[in-house]
């Protein structure tokens, strides 16, 4: 068999980080690990060819190649995925998609000769076995939740490793707890299901032995969602690994606020190589945690608990919502007081919506409140239901805080108060790399010289070097950031524009 593997193509976004990793001469932030996954369980005499669209060119030939073509999508990669499957059909080639927006949707596209839904070590197994046979069916779907503990390390080599700014791996699957507005538990079930350590060092071994060096992503939605494991098991032997390889990678992942308890966890992370995480902080509004069941989240002083994080050496990018409906009027300056109090520089700020599947969205659905289906784009002011606040009045406070805390002034002022929090941990082997020399004179030029808001970046530059020289790389990399930030959300010329 030829088995063309195709990643369609997301559209400019706040994670896209489009317009910062032309600083760094990158295609995409990182590359499609569940494709991959699934290229490593497919029979090893098959040939595979990985085509993803936000690195290079979905050519004909490539389609004409295949036998079959494997399609893996989520909903934000909608309008894409519609062209590829028409294009392919146009061709005459099968389809087998999978992934989070055919699991959800796979209703919705008639043309797709297979779906193999949920968790591939489930579902593949059985979709192959029909199709040795002669057999094949076109929906392969299951309610049970995968042993990741047999899942193989990913087909690496397919990448195009030098267009990605991160690697990534998955560590476990899962979450513990079960937000209203959050589809984790609905897809992946709330028993934290994990892979051995030794998988994990099995993975790190082939993106090091790739010549990979640099920022490695662990995607999991929660990495302490077992946190005794984590920190009892898997975050040892990965220390071991990472001093014996001399620190060749840094780690980022995604983590509850519950991480800031945890005094030993935080000093272990941050020893085996992590830098930074992502929390959900969602909203300071105590009752509308109540309502979202977040419960990691209430009853403790939320900005407190970021700065802890922060002094431990871990830096803190986070999620917040409006719209929840015991929401009022005040929560917009509420917002905005928080993420700049608390240095959270890489402060995502979305409309609420509800995913299909959800408890919200039973809920919203009862209520005859749903109007259509979410976007999953967290930047086109776009809501799936009618909100309880008045929606004029809703869309305005959330540009109000986009305006106050993404502006030059603003932004530049939260990013000091990160660089005061964060105590950074110097651990490992800090090389100032070509790429890195290179990116920092682009942001001289482009941010220093020929955007408007040059003044607060050298402001920045000069204050950093005179109060947290050792930070100095932190602070032109959240200049890039803001850069992207900005374009996204139309700032730069100071007026909120969207599509």
């Amino acid at each position: 068999m030829k088995i063309l593997l195709i990643y369609p193509l997301c559209p400019d976004s706040y994670w896209s980080f489009k317009h910062a990793l032309k600083f760094i001469s990158k295609k995409a932030a990182v590359p499609p690990l569940g494709l991959i996954t699934v290229s490593a369980m497919l029979p090893s005499a098959w040939q595979k060819k990985l085509v993803d669209m936000n690195v290079s060119k979905l050519k004909t030939c490539d389609i004409m190649w295949a036998d079959y073509v494997f399609i893996s999508a989520m909903y934000i990669q909608k309008e894409s995925v519609s062209k590829v499957v028409a294009e392919c059909k146009k061709l005459n080639k099968k389809i087998v998609a999978g992934g989070p927006l055919f699991t959800q949707e796979y209703k919705n596209y008639p043309l797709i000769d297979h779906f193999i839904l949920n968790e591939a070590e489930i579902t593949l197994p059985l979709f192959l076995n029909d199709l040795n046979a002669g057999l094949p069916q076109r929906l392969y779907k299951t309610n049970e939740f995968a042993d990741i503990s047999s899942t193989p390390v990913p087909d690496y080599h397919l990448l195009e490793r030098k267009k990605y700014a991160f690697m990534n791996i998955q560590v476990s699957r899962g979450c513990p707890y079960a937000c209203n507005f959050c589809e984790i538990t609905a897809l992946l079930g709330r028993n934290v299901r994990m892979k051995t350590a030794a998988q994990i060092l099995k993975e790190l071994d082939s993106l090091y032995n790739l010549n990979w060096r640099g920022s490695v992503f662990i995607v999991d939605d929660n990495f302490i969602g077992n946190k005794k494991s984590v920190k009892n098991h898997l975050l040892p032997f990965m220390k071991r690994w990472m001093i014996a390889h001399k620190f060749p990678f840094t780690f980022n992942t995604e983590t509850s606020i519950n991480l800031a308890d945890d005094e030993k966890l935080m000093s272990l992370m941050v020893q085996t190589g992590f830098n930074s995480t992502f929390i959900g902080i969602e909203t300071p509004e105590e009752q509308s945690l109540h309502d979202c069941n977040k419960v990691q989240n209430k009853n403790r002083d939320l900005l407190e608990s970021v700065k802890k994080i922060q002094n431990a050496g871990l830096q803190v990018s986070g999620g917040f919502i409006v719209g929840f409906d015991s929401d009022s009027p005040t929560v917009f300056q509420r917002q905005i007081d928080f993420i700049q109090k608390s240095g959270i520089v890489s402060a995502m700020v979305g409309l609420l919506n509800a995913p299909k599947n959800t408890r919200l969205y039973e809920q919203l659905k009862a209520e005859n409140r749903l109007t259509n289906e979410a976007t999953g784009n967290n930047t086109d002011l776009s809501m799936n239901f009618i909100p309880k606040m008045n929606l004029d009045e809703l869309l305005e406070g959330y540009k109000s805080i986009i305006q106050n805390i993404y502006s030059t002034k603003p932004y530049y002022r939260r990013l000091r108060q990160l660089l005061l929090n964060y105590n950074r941990q110097s651990n490992r082997q800090s090389k100032i790399s070509f790429a890195l020399l290179v990116a920092f004179f682009k942001s001289i030029i482009i941010i220093g010289f020929l955007n408007r808001g040059r003044t607060e970046y050298w402001k920045l530059i000069i204050w950093t070097l005179f109060n947290k020289p050792g930070s100095i790389v932190e602070a032109i990399t959240y200049t890039v950031y803001g850069y992207h930030f900005q374009t996204v959300y139309g700032l730069k010329n100071r007026n909120l524009k969207y599509p």
